[in-house]
């Protein structure tokens, strides 16, 4: 059975982190247009999601075809996913009736021979953008798309080969209608800007010739939009207008991932690497980005991005090794193993924290100095299911996408 009531210490960690935070353009909680949400940092203010779940709860259950490891990306009824067929020689894109799990539409972005990829990544792991009249997805090697909402293709760009053994994860934003594209790689890196209902080049920036992952955040800080983007050497914020650098601040260990998280007042940063966790605060006019705490962390690899809820950060190594600290000093509040491997990043709504191991299991963390776990909700997988894209809170369900299926959790009727 679901329980949709929540913690009577559930704050508005949403809400407080847009007092300095705001993402600009994209629509509020009534839609879910991109990787981690209205605001990029993973946070729902929605109210009547259920806080525990297993496999009586499931409302629907969609086979997909292929592949992937996207999160699901939600404009009103309209689910929005990318997918891999034949190891990566083709790739499509699709809409979902958030409703019932029907696909009402798919189309073939990209055929040919594909480029290496890492066993843990593959060829759809990013995530589709929406402004609710354009959705863009990623591909690497297979290039970048848009269509319509309802799927008719308006226009492909070819970003290059992506060399190397890893493959491609960074997702598309959509900032002022542009399409913003990180385009890390061992050779020509970039981060480039094109107009998203035509597909003609804005701007384009090159990048230090690193690999990396992470997906670009839109802030506002002080009345400024800054575009922050974790990569291999360190944090680099640009003016999203026009790609001109702000500010840059050194990281400990590279690697160029996980995604930056926005907090109500700095933001947290953790290598991909197993470097240390810390938090800056963004610079303004001619000031350098202050980092204001470093948190050693040693061992393991991050993958997963933190998640900031009140006065609390948690993050989670592959391992599934999830370490509390306090959003303000870095303290340490404790370190414990949540039990499984998690290559999702965390969610948060009403005071809590939801965090998906690979096996389907989330466990619900509500944060505090000491490790409380309300809930463990499970799902009936197959054991050849992976879940590794992010938990999609929405219209009071919860989407839930492992590489072979879609899952529907709700309470009943609803």
């Amino acid at each position: 059975m679901l329980k949709a009531t929540l913690p009577k210490r559930a704050g508005l960690a949403a809400w407080t982190i847009s007092v300095l935070f705001a993402t600009a353009g994209f629509a509020a909680d009534a839609n879910w247009p991109s990787w981690r949400g209205p605001r990029g940092d993973g946070h729902s203010a929605e109210s009547g999601l259920p806080t525990r779940w297993d496999p009586s709860s499931l409302h629907w259950k969609t086979p997909l075809k292929g592949r992937g490891q996207s999160s699901p990306t939600i404009w009103g009824d309209r689910i929005f996913l990318t997918t891999a067929l034949e190891n990566g020689r083709q790739r499509l894109v699709f809409g979902v009736d958030a409703r019932d799990g029907r696909t009402v539409w798919e189309q073939v972005a990209w055929t040919g021979e594909p480029e290496k990829s890492h066993v843990m990544n593959g060829w759809a792991s990013a995530t589709c953008a929406t402004d609710g009249e354009v959705v863009v997805a990623f591909f690497g090697k297979g290039g970048l798309h848009a269509y319509s909402i309802d799927g008719q293709h308006l226009w492909s760009r070819d970003l290059g080969t992506f060399e190397g053994p890893w493959g491609t994860a960074a997702s598309p934003v959509i900032v002022g209608g542009m399409v913003i594209q990180n385009g890390d790689s061992e050779q020509d890196a970039f981060l480039e800007a094109f107009d998203c209902r035509t597909g003609n080049r804005v701007w384009r920036r090159s990048r230090p010739d690193h690999r990396g992952w992470s997906t670009p955040v839109l802030i506002r800080h002080e009345g400024r939009d800054q575009l922050v983007l974790n990569g291999h050497t360190g944090v680099t914020a640009y003016d999203p207008a026009t790609g001109a650098e702000l500010w840059f601040t050194k990281n400990s260990n590279g690697r160029g991932e996980p995604t930056v998280t926005p907090g109500r007042d700095f933001l947290y940063v953790v290598c991909g690497l197993g470097g240390d966790m810390y938090a800056v605060r963004p610079a303004t006019g001619a000031h350098s980005p202050e980092v204001v705490w470093t948190a050693p962390r040693r061992g393991g690899r991050d993958l997963p991005a933190p998640v900031v809820v009140g006065d609390y950060v948690i993050v989670s190594s592959l391992s599934g090794v999830a370490t509390c600290y306090d959003a303000k000093t870095g303290k340490e509040h404790w370190k414990e193993r949540l039990g499984g491997q998690f290559s999702s990043s965390p969610i948060a709504f009403g005071g809590l924290v939801f965090h998906q191991n690979e096996a389907g299991e989330t466990v619900v963390i509500e944060p505090g100095p000491a490790l409380r776990i309300v809930a463990r909700n499970a799902l009936a997988a197959t054991p050849d299911e992976l879940f590794r894209a992010s938990l999609t809170p929405l219209g009071g369900r919860i989407y839930s996408r492992s590489t072979t299926h879609l899952y529907c959790l709700g309470e009943p009727g609803r």
